[in-house]
């Protein structure tokens, strides 16, 4: 769908303001192949909707959908909503933009904010940044007693090409949690170095079958 006709934007219009729950959720998945620009205003609408699955929707549309407004809208979102899971889900969404700018926030958040499901999509989302400055964020993510903000930072550190973290990252290689072990295969195939490799190897034994094929196909990409 390249464009919209006013009697297209007229209908979402109306649906995206139907008393109906069912018809507003309906309206704001219909604009996936709606150009950016045409959906924004829509997707303004309900951002502050009574129903918090809407807007949790409308929050992750801002992520897909780029324009000018996309950014600021999500930092102020994270910066200052007062539902943990919207907050998560604009970081989240800021992590999706892919916007540099958008690095201060996220550390800011991970940093302060007391959710740890706000904090986990902040370090989930510093690895979709791709940029080395998040190094010192995440190296303090591994210590965190919340093995999910542990899976995040093991991740991020492969996404950020962290080389200088194989040394912390293969401490985990006998994490109890399988994901965990998996997320640290995932992350060494991004990290060619000799102590990834071996740790690679120990790796493709694990008894977890997720974890085992993770380090073999890993190890196969860095090999060939």
């Amino acid at each position: 769908m390249s464009d919209l006709e006013p009697t297209e934007t007229a209908l979402l219009t109306q649906q995206l303001e139907s008393p109906d729950l069912r018809d507003r959720m309906v309206a704001l998945a219909s604009l996936r192949n709606v150009p950016a620009d045409v959906a924004l205003p829509l997707i303004k609408k309900v951002l502050n909707d009574e129903s918090l699955q809407l807007r949790s929707m409308a929050v992750f549309a801002l992520g897909i959908k780029v324009t000018s407004e996309s950014y600021p809208i999500l930092i102020e979102i994270l910066a200052n909503d007062p539902d943990y899971g919207i907050r998560a889900d604009a970081a989240g969404a800021l992590g999706y933009l892919e916007d540099i700018r958008a690095f201060e926030a996220l550390v800011r958040a991970f940093y302060e904010d007391t959710d740890w499901l706000v904090r986990f999509s902040a370090a989930v989302s510093l690895g979709n940044l791709k940029d080395p400055r998040a190094f010192d964020v995440l190296m303090k993510a591994l210590d965190s007693p919340e093995v999910v903000l542990q899976q995040a930072a093991i991740a991020a550190l492969g996404e950020i090409k962290a080389l200088a973290a194989v040394d912390k990252l293969v401490t985990f290689i006998e994490a109890e949690d399988w994901l965990v072990r998996q997320r640290l295969a995932e992350a060494l195939g991004q990290l060619n170095t000799p102590k990834s490799i071996s740790a690679l190897k120990y790796l493709t034994k694990d008894a977890h079958p997720h974890v085992s094929a993770a380090a073999t196909i890993c190890l196969q990409r860095m090999e060939a």
